[in-house]
């Protein structure tokens, strides 16, 4: 059987693109029908850790060493603690479009830690893409600040959702040789189950608060899309793109998550979008492919060598 595997992996980051996508307007659907943003985070690190362990049963086994398994519990705290609390809570108080459109900002965040930490060289392209991811962040920021209006956004949920970016950006810095030596079901499996330790312990009582007899069963439907689709099938399919896709190609489908999140929540009426966010978002998406488009030391000194 001929399997055309470039067709797959692009169905695949189509598929996640989406699948994170629709996870902004319906989780914000869901903590505004009593499931509030401690709870939601809650059930998705818990969900994920018993999805990607049950999954591990049904795929090679990999052995991992007691200290990169202890290693993963700071990669989780950075990817999943940080990362989901930030953005989750900061999406249960801005609009979906402002939280989707702080979520492609990673790679930028990306390029200034890999200066910081990595020492990779700026270049004027590199630098450009930053002053512009920056500038249209600002002006969403700002536009939320002094519009009243949550639909529109909330400074406070937008600073959220940023910081949410910084973190993963973070986590991609600093633990990028231990995760890429072991498959993405190994990696998911431990970094969910020390993020359920890391989060639960302080959010079990919260949950427990819950009026459950209150929750309409549609918020339930909404907060199981948000763990099964939004982040176990979701992280499958990105990981399964890209590795075998060039990374300027993956980055093209970045822009399916807001473009998606954006419709459905002016659909909804959980979103207000401006001329002006407009724009900013424009800034933000050409930032974030300036910076993407850049070569990295790799390909310079290869470049060189040539």
């Amino acid at each position: 059987m001929n399997v055309n595997k470039p067709l797959i992996a692009h169905l695949c980051l189509l598929c996640s693109g989406m699948f994170w996508g629709l996870m902004s307007p319906l989780g914000k659907e869901a903590m505004l029908h009593g499931i509030d943003g401690i709870d939601l985070v809650s059930f998705r690190v818990l969900g994920g850790a018993v999805l990607f362990w049950i999954t591990s049963f049904f795929v090679e086994r990999e052995h991992i060493p007691v200290r990169d398994i202890v290693r993963l519990a700071g990669a989780g705290l950075l990817a999943l603690v940080f990362n989901q609390c930030s953005f989750t809570i900061g999406l249960s108080i801005t609009s979906p479009s402002n939280a989707s459109i702080m979520a492609t900002s990673t790679p930028i965040f990306a390029m200034i830690l890999s200066f910081l930490i990595l020492h990779e060289p700026i270049t004027v392209r590199k630098a450009g893409g930053v002053a512009l991811g920056c500038i249209g962040a600002c002006i969403i920021i700002l536009t939320s600040a002094s519009s009243g209006d949550s639909r529109v956004g909330n400074i406070w949920g937008d600073l959220l959702c940023v910081s949410a970016q910084l973190s993963f950006a973070l986590y991609l810095s600093l633990f990028k040789p231990l995760i890429s030596k072991y498959s993405l079901i190994t990696v998911n499996k431990w970094m969910f189950t020390w993020g359920t330790v890391l989060i639960w312990p302080f959010s079990v009582g919260h949950v427990m608060d819950i009026d459950f007899a209150s929750v309409p069963a549609s918020a339930w439907w909404e907060t199981a899309y948000v763990v099964v689709f939004g982040t176990y099938l979701g992280y499958i399919c990105m990981t399964v793109g890209q590795k075998i896709l060039r990374p300027t190609v993956v980055s093209v489908y970045n822009y399916v998550q807001p473009v998606v999140a954006v419709s459905v929540s002016l659909m909804l009426g959980l979103a207000v979008f401006k001329g002006v966010q407009a724009l900013a978002a424009a800034l933000v998406f050409v930032g974030v492919w300036l910076v993407i488009r850049s070569k990295s030391r790799r390909d310079m000194e290869s470049g060189k060598a040539k």
